[in-house]
This record gives structure tokens, C-alpha cells and sequence, in this order.
């Protein structure tokens, strides 16, 4: 195999931050699955739309605008959640649609004004830049850290949320903190993987080992392997045929799943 690849700068931070993501997705994806929050994950991610768009519209980084306002649209649907005569899903789509109209509007309000959409919407790697890699870094390093010390309250509420309450846990506490380190792993993720597709790198290769794998410890390796396939795999079918990376990515991922479930089906 032809490794020219790697030759180039904007390569190996693409490489860099796809591994960091990989990694930080799959940990935070087998709770998203396992929890069913995979509509949430989308509904997070097309936030990030509004927040990239409010940042570039008040003249701040986007990427900071986008973490702080999908920290905030994660904190409002896990408490418009807590409303019993709401289902679960219903605050979650009110918030997806009215996020993606308000990038739209404040797109519009930027005469003159030249955004990347097409890059943040489906992941644009040639943007990567050392920054972005600090950033990821930075950033992966505080969501794992979080993880870790809510690690066995969140895999209580995850599997008996009525002994976790008995133990004297705030399961509303754990479900916002977890919440809110969804949103953050999808804005870390934007630029190589893109708004729209980053919620499938959440969900889909958690979904492909789930029918596999025997125990929890083994779930997450294989996710976290799996992650990494499609991302390495993917990158590099970007490279030789020309193609959007975000988009190779969740194609190699979701034929992954297909395969996956096939022979699950079959068994």
C-alpha cells in the first residue's frame, strides 16, 4: 500500500485527531446506546449548528460558541425531559429544529460573510489544524476525566435506575453530566466527521459489537476498535478517491453494522 498519505501535514492531524475522536466516541457511544439517547446524540449534534453559527455571527471562535451552546441545549432537554406529559423524544425535536433554523438565520445575517458550511456540516480534514488538535486533545482529556470519576454512578443509572436511586444516587445530576459530555465529544468531533453525520459515530459501532459481545468490558474494546477501523479505513478512502472524509467514515461504519447485524440475524 502506497503510504504517501502520511506525507502530508494536514494528513497526520487528520489521522491524530480521528484516532483522539475514535477513542472518546466509542467510550461515550456504548452509554448512548445502552441508554437509548442515540435521538439525543442528534439532536445535540445538529445544535452544534446554531452554535457555530451564533460564533461566527458574534464575531467569537465557533467552536467555543458551539460547546457552550450545546452544553445549554443539553442541560434544557434532560430538564424538559423530567416533564411526564412530554415523551422523551419531543423536547429533543423541538430543539433540533429550532437550532438548525437559528444557524440558518444567522448564516444569512452574515452578507459578505464566507463560512465553510459544507466543512462543518460533513467534515472538512484538509481544516484541521494544530489548534484543532490542541483543542481535541484538551478537551478528550476533560471528557474521559469526567467519565472516569461519574463511571460507576452513570453505570448504575444506566442498568437499574431504581437501585441507583435507592443507593442515594442524583440520578438527575449523572444524566446531566452526562449529557452535557455527549455534547462536548460531538463538537470536538465536527471537523473531521461533520454536524450531520457525527451522531453516527456515537451510535453505530456500539451497535455493530452489541449482538457480540459478552460483558460490558468487552463491548467497549470492540466499539473502541471498531471506531478506529472506520476511521483510519475511512480517512484513507478519502484520500484515494477524493471524497468528503466525514462521509467515508459513516459509510464504512454503517456497512460495518450491516454486517454485523447479517450474520447476527443469521446466528
Amino acid at each position: 500500500m502506497n503510504l504517501e498519505i502520511f506525507r502530508y501535514a494536514f494528513m497526520q492531524r487528520a489521522f491524530t485527531a480521528g484516532l483522539i475522536i475514535g477513542v472518546v466516541s466509542s467510550v461515550i457511544g456504548v452509554f448512548v446506546v445502552l441508554k437509548g439517547l442515540s435521538f439525543a446524540g442528534v439532536g445535540i449534534s445538529h445544535a452544534a449548528f446554531g452554535g457555530v453559527a451564533l460564533g461566527y455571527f458574534l464575531g467569537i471562535n465557533p467552536t467555543f460558541s458551539a460547546i457552550v451552546f450545546c452544553l445549554f441545549v443539553a442541560i434544557v432537554i434532560v430538564y424538559i425531559q423530567r416533564n411526564e406529559q412530554l415523551k422523551s423524544d419531543v423536547p429533543i425535536g423541538i430543539i433540533f429544529a429550532a437550532s438548525m433554523g437559528l444557524g440558518a438565520v444567522l448564516i444569512s445575517l452574515l452578507k459578505g460573510y464566507n463560512v465553510d458550511l459544507f466543512g462543518y456540516l460533513f467534515g472538512n480534514i484538509l481544516s484541521v489544524t494544530h489548534s484543532d488538535i490542541i483543542n481535541i486533545i484538551v478537551l478528550s482529556f476533560i471528557v474521559i476525566s469526567i467519565f472516569l470519576i461519574i463511571f460507576r454512578q452513570l453505570y448504575y443509572t444506566t442498568f437499574d435506575r431504581q437501585m441507583a436511586k435507592v443507593a442515594g444516587i442524583n440520578i438527575l445530576l449523572i444524566d446531566t453530566i452526562f449529557m452535557m459530555l455527549i455534547a462536548i465529544t460531538i463538537v470536538i468531533s465536527i471537523k473531521v466527521i461533520g454536524i450531520i453525520l457525527v451522531s453516527a459515530l456515537l451510535v453505530t459501532p456500539a451497535a455493530t459489537i452489541i449482538p457480540w459481545a459478552k460483558n460490558f468490558k468487552q463491548l467497549t474494546l470492540l466499539t473502541i476498535i471498531t471506531s478506529l477501523f472506520s476511521v483510519i479505513a475511512g480517512l484513507f478512502l478519502s484520500y484515494y478517491l477524493n471524497i468528503p472524509s466525514g462521509g467515508a467514515i459513516v459509510l464504512l461504519s454503517t456497512l460495518l453494522f450491516f454486517i454485523s447485524f447479517g450474520f447476527a440475524y443469521k446466528k
